[in-house]
């Protein structure tokens, strides 16, 4: 059992303070090639009704055929989340009827699904962190599209979607306010992408969420809730979420009673609106699909899938602390994506061993290159300096061959021109200079010609930052920074 995250974050009413108390249903697309139940592609961006078999177009005699590689990343995604693998589940028919749903009904999972209690640990805010339970998942088919642009008189249908596998995953009602609900989707989409078991792409509507949310007297009964439907951006969860506790309190307040209701929230207004009365699970008729036998399989399959996983988020961010030294939040930011996580761990592997430091790889990978990259709104995937490339930068400060400013402007050269780091080292002259006696001179220049400084330094040693600053910039930022202090520290005595 899971124990509800807390927060301080309580809406102050006319009457005293409300609690606002929130579930999440998030709708993953399964990455596969085919989908749940037919042969046709998942391809996403094809002609409407390109993508379409027969089984999706639900036409007489055709029967639904289970997709075994559907079903593998339903189970690895709950050996994901820590939970419970049921051997056996059972597919139902919720029936409701819709332009775009051709069967007359969906193809769900109802009361066994493929997967039963799970938990994620969310990072919050202060370096907090909390467990969020999961109810369930389960597998399902998505319903096709209505299109309503077309034409100013007709409506069209376009069945691309229609029986493309999904995952619904069911959070308990442990979350508490809109920041712990966007921190818990960026959890889930972040072990779902490491997983490989979705995409994750909000924007094509691969990962989108329902959102229910109640409020009441802290510690008091729950109250009625309201759903938000298809949310598919994670800021977009956050304003749905405060819009409509507030609208709760304000009803409530006012001696008014919630209906619980679909809702769909309009981002250009920032609100909640109403889309139609909420039916109840007995509104939908559940009914075990005739045409599907039960799915069941061995603990020998799921040991299996469970030896295949990848190293998750948590588990890898507490490697990085461990093994490499890291803070919490340097090693949080490394292994939020997978690539972001990949890309680090790459240049890890490129760095020479005598002079390894993964502390300052990692400084450069968050600090310069996702810095550059957020600056020019790229995607990792397009950085224009590679993972051994900047490892080689990283050596290259490591062995004293270039000071830290010398590598930032050595950063910038590979990012516009690419090269090798140390052959652009080489030919453009940027090595450090370690000699003492060709930075002595500079030394002894501005020393004498700053008495007054001098003076301020020996009041106040901090104060030799000030002649570090003038012998790296008459040096061009050449000299070795830890050979300039010592040299100063014994020409002023202090």
């Amino acid at each position: 059992m899971t124990v509800p995250v807390k927060t301080s974050k309580l809406i102050k009413g006319t009457t005293g303070d409300w609690e606002v108390v929130i579930g999440l249903e998030v709708h993953a697309q399964v990455t596969s090639n085919s989908k749940l139940f037919s042969g046709a592609s998942t391809a996403f961006g094809g002609e409407p009704n390109s993508h379409v078999s027969l089984v999706d177009a639900a036409m007489p005699g055709m029967l639904p055929v289970i997709n075994g590689e559907c079903v593998r990343q339903a189970v690895r995604t709950g050996l994901g989340l820590n939970a419970k693998i049921n051997r056996r589940s059972v597919f139902d028919r919720k029936n409701y009827f819709y332009p775009d749903l051709p069967q007359g009904y969906q193809i769900s999972q109802y009361k066994s699904p493929i997967v039963g209690e799970g938990e994620i640990v969310v990072e919050l805010e202060g370096g907090k962190s909390a467990t969020v339970g999961i109810e369930r998942l389960h597998l399902e088919q998505d319903a096709g599209k209505s299109l309503h642009d077309q034409r100013p008189d007709v409506s069209f249908v376009d069945l691309n979607r229609s029986g493309v596998a999904l995952m619904e995953i069911v959070s308990k009602p442990d979350i508490r306010d809109a920041d712990q609900a966007k921190a818990y989707v960026t959890k889930l989409r972040s072990i779902l992408r490491y997983l490989g078991t979705c995409d994750g792409d909000m924007e094509k509507g691969n990962l989108r969420a329902d959102v229910n949310v109640s409020v009441r007297k802290p510690g008091g009964p729950l109250g009625t809730r309201c759903e938000i439907k298809n949310m598919n951006s994670i800021n977009f969860i956050g304003q749905a979420i405060e819009y409509e506790a507030r609208r709760q309190v304000e009803i409530i307040e006012d001696g008014g009673a919630i209906e619980q209701e679909t809702r769909l929230f309009d981002p250009n207004k920032g609100e909640t609106r109403s889309m139609r009365t909420k039916e109840e699970a007995h509104d939908y008729r559940y009914f075990p699909d005739p045409d599907l036998l039960p799915l069941e399989f061995s603990e020998a399959y799921v040991e299996e899938l469970k030896a295949g996983l990848p190293e998750l988020p948590d588990p890898k961010k507490a490697r990085f602390m461990s093994e490499l030294g890291l803070s919490p939040y340097d090693a949080g930011v490394l292994v939020a994506e997978r690539e972001s996580a990949d890309f680090y761990e790459t240049v890890l592997e490129n760095l020479a061993h005598q002079v390894r430091d993964g502390k300052l790889a990692a400084n450069w990978v968050i600090n310069e290159l996702f810095g550059r990259l957020n600056k020019e709104g790229r995607d990792i995937s397009a950085s224009p300096v590679s993972a051994p490339q900047l490892a080689a930068i990283v050596d290259l400060i490591g062995e004293g061959t270039i000071s830290g400013k010398i590598a930032k402007d050595l950063f910038e050269i590979v990012w516009t021109g690419g090269g090798d780091p140390r052959a652009l080292v080489e030919a453009r002259g940027m090595k450090q200079v370690t000699d003492l006696s060709a930075i002595e001179k500079a030394v002894d220049d501005i020393i004498s010609a700053n008495p007054d400084k001098v003076a301020q330094v020996k009041a106040k040693p901090a104060a030799i930052q000030w002649f570090v600053g003038q012998v790296m910039k008459s040096s061009g930022g050449k000299a070795n920074p830890q050979a300039v202090n010592d040299l100063l520290k014994s020409k002023l005595g202090i």
